[in-house]
């Protein structure tokens, strides 16, 4: 009995190597019937749905911010303070054509920017998170940058100083981060300094300049254009699926 045990045995071995080295069938391959793993389809479904939303928020800071800077172009111009040459005011909406679309990136990175920087420090912002909060940061923003074309001061200290307090009150009311903060002194330091060596390479001046080439009251401006452009990037950033991460 053993013997036809071990006799039906190797028979049963031979039949299963002949079947395996059939001619004309490929070997199965080591975790073909595998099927990828819903983890990695779900990674790649947020990454890609992750990217959209980059871009939508991109698109839509970049027409706010090219649109803004016509309208409060065309509101210095108006009243004198900023002078370009001839032939740049004749061209569409009496701007240069470099303004909307420099503003329009410069308002797409800062408001990507802010969000980004709350994610990183691990102080998401939370102060005020509705449309109704940033609309109203837009219209103060608009009024300061209206005051410093239409309200007349004895001198542009006076001004500056109007213009400082109006923005760090616009900071306090709607922003009131540290990030917000440092981000918003951040930018003004670095368009003012850009600013600067465009006035100085001739490409547009300032009536009556006291800040070396430009108005000393500028850097209130673009501090509180930052925060309110973050605003708006940190309102189109609520509800998106978060930046997935490589394992």
């Amino acid at each position: 009995m053993p013997r036809l045990e071990s006799g039906a045995w190797s028979c049963s071995c031979a039949a299963r190597a002949r079947h395996a080295a059939r001619p004309g069938e490929a070997a199965p391959k080591a975790g073909a019937m595998r099927s990828p793993s819903p983890s990695v389809g779900r990674a790649v479904r947020d990454g890609t749905t992750w990217r959209q939303h980059l871009v939508q928020r991109s698109v839509v800071l970049f027409v706010v911010g090219a649109f803004m800077a016509l309208v409060l172009n065309l509101l210095q111009i108006q009243r004198n303070v900023t002078l370009f040459p001839d032939e740049v005011i004749a061209t569409l909406f009496s701007s240069a054509w470099w303004v909307p679309p420099c503003c329009g990136t410069a308002a797409a990175v800062v408001g990507l920017l802010y969000p980004c920087i709350d994610s990183h420090l691990g102080e998401p912002h939370k102060f005020k998170r509705e449309w109704a909060s940033v609309m109203r940061c837009i219209a103060v923003f608009v009024g300061i940058n209206h005051a410093s074309a239409k309200l007349d001061f004895a001198n542009n200290v006076q001004l500056s100083l109007t213009l400082a307090a109006l923005s760090l009150g616009l900071w306090w009311t709607f922003d009131r981060s540290r990030s917000g903060l440092g981000l918003g002194i951040t930018i003004a330091f670095v368009a003012t300094l850009i600013t600067q060596f465009l006035v100085y390479n001739g490409v547009y001046q300032y009536t009556s300049p006291d800040f070396l080439y430009i108005r000393s009251w500028l850097p209130c401006i673009f501090f509180s254009g930052g925060v309110t452009v973050g605003n708006i990037g940190r309102q189109l950033a609520m509800g998106i699926p978060e930046k997935p991460h490589n394992d």
